[in-house]
């Protein structure tokens, strides 16, 4: 079955490969599940099983009017991990992925989880405010908020350039594989695409913390011009003391597809210890 269906009567497209102690992997925005496939991949081949699914609005996952903020996402992520009947659970969440993990912890108290990742994450929080001096100014959310309504595919152009650091000298990926980031994305719904930058970017995280009480890796690159590392990871280190931070010097954002070797073998080792 390559469906679930979410309490809301909402289709969710999963895949789940492999045996083994089950790892669930959660993508980013605006992309799909297609995002982890290297990764879930090498992490099979490693003895594990990898579920992924593409979150509601994106990918081959249904398309309803509403639903775009975290407790409804949490809710699905409890519905992937009850259909597939799994214990133990490693949670890994790339960047507003990493959303769905913190409120999890918090709105279902961790159950079956065994430890989590953040990879290039929102959490805690992004956005600017009276106090959160240190944040992302709203700005920022609103002008791609205006440039996805105007000309998405445009938007994207430019979107996907600094998220994976590609300049006029830079080429980690190459112009085909931005071309398909953009087709990913222009499949998701664009009330999907808009709901999602204001839930990654105004909800406030920093509440969910106390919930992380389960081994916790952060990797984050620290030229993520995307998700700055300062208010995201090095805030989660600071409230979290137990939690692993690994900083990529010199890697953006897309470090699934820029430093993917090196986050395998620090997810292995990670998933590996007890």
């Amino acid at each position: 079955m390559s469906h679930i269906t979410t309490a809301d009567n909402t289709a969710l497209y999963v895949r789940d490969w492999g045996k083994g102690q089950p790892v669930v992997l959660i993508h980013g925005w605006p992309l799909s599940a297609d995002s982890w496939d290297y990764i879930a991949m090498k992490l099979v081949q490693a003895g594990y099983r990898v579920i992924s699914y593409d979150r509601r609005g994106f990918g081959r996952s249904g398309q309803p009017w509403s639903g775009y903020e975290y407790d409804t996402f949490a809710d699905d992520l409890k519905a992937v991990i009850t259909s597939r009947n799994l214990d133990a659970v490693s949670l890994v969440g790339f960047s507003m992925g990493g959303g769905e993990i913190a409120r999890y912890l918090s709105r279902h108290q961790g159950a079956g989880v065994a430890r989590v990742a953040l990879l290039s994450s929102v959490v805690p929080f992004l956005l600017r405010t009276d106090d959160h001096q240190e944040g992302v100014p709203k700005k920022v959310f609103d002008d791609m908020l205006n440039g996805l309504l105007r000309d998405r595919a445009h938007f994207y152009t430019g979107f996907f350039k600094d998220f994976y650091g590609y300049g006029m000298l830079e080429h980690p990926v190459s112009q085909e594989f931005l071309n398909w980031n953009t087709q990913v994305a222009m499949q998701a719904s664009l009330k999907a695409t808009l709901d999602c930058v204001t839930a990654f970017s105004h909800t406030d995280f920093r509440p969910d913390l106390a919930s992380f009480k389960v081994p916790t890796l952060i990797i984050h690159g620290s030229a993520d011009n995307t998700v700055p590392i300062d208010v995201t990871a090095f805030a989660v280190k600071q409230a979290v003391p137990h939690a692993t931070l690994i900083e990529y010097e010199g890697e953006p954002h897309g470090i699934l597809a820029t430093a993917a070797d090196r986050v395998v073998n620090d997810l292995l080792s990670f998933l590996s210890t007890s």
